[in-house]
């Protein structure tokens, strides 16, 4: 799956410059014209990077302090554009990790993006949830095991279905890695989410023995997925 950012601008020729470098960078982008609709969606889902318009639109600066400030976004790259009215200086200090003045120089936001890039990608690495089917073990903080089946999982946590209810606090879970038959992964995890027979967990420590084949599998995952969607393309098909 690609990156995806979002683009927060009522500009004509800033809108022009982003979605040409993207498109060559194979990175989405999703238009907002207005903060309020751009927040909306901040706090609703993930996004891997922004791109806010800081001056030509009412409350782009404020976007940026509520994209640090959101738990499902909090260390995307944000790049700000700015008009004379914000400095680099106070972009920075408000959180963004790149400023751009206008007009926005197509060759210098490729070079921009390209130091981007690799936090971008590790963000997305981070959270993008790969579809799996594993029985997993779940260990509560009374000492009970519990099974459960893992439905996704990312390099940050997992979605489960679960057949009872599970606390809000720290929860050891334990499953053998695929294609490792004698390497287990533990980890401590807390509830991030609960909805009938599923939840989410987010880890908060992974064991040091299984994190390196951990990192494996995740590696693989990824190379299947690349894999399904260049063998679904038209020419490859």
């Amino acid at each position: 799956m690609s990156l995806e950012c979002l683009l927060l601008t009522q500009d004509t020729g800033v809108l022009k410059a982003i979605s040409l470098t993207f498109a060559e960078l194979g990175i989405g982008l999703i238009m907002r014209q207005d903060a309020g609709s751009a927040i909306e969606l901040i706090k609703r889902r993930h996004l891997d990077g922004f791109v806010i318009d800081c001056d030509d639109v009412a409350g782009g600066m404020q976007t940026i302090r509520d994209i640090r400030g959101n738990p499902p976004s909090t260390h995307p790259v944000v790049i700000a554009i700015v008009n004379g009215t914000t400095s680099t200086s106070q972009a920075l200090g408000w959180g963004a990790n790149f400023v751009m003045a206008k007009p926005v120089e197509e060759s210098r936001l490729g070079s921009m993006l390209g130091l981007a890039l690799p936090t971008m990608q590790g963000e997305h690495r981070r959270y993008f949830r790969y579809p799996v089917n594993l029985p997993i073990e779940l260990q509560l903080l009374d000492g009970r095991c519990v099974r459960a089946t893992m439905v996704n999982i990312s390099q940050g946590g997992m979605a489960i279905q679960v057949n009872e209810a599970l606390p809000k606090v720290s929860v050891r879970v334990r499953f053998g890695l695929p294609g490792v038959t004698t390497q287990k992964f533990e980890a401590r995890t807390v509830l991030v989410w609960t909805n009938k027979a599923s939840a989410g967990l987010q880890f908060i420590h992974i064991e040091a023995h299984g994190r390196e084949n951990f990192e494996r599998w995740l590696n693989s995952l990824e190379a299947q997925l690349q894999f399904r969607v260049f063998a679904t393309q038209p020419n490859h098909s």
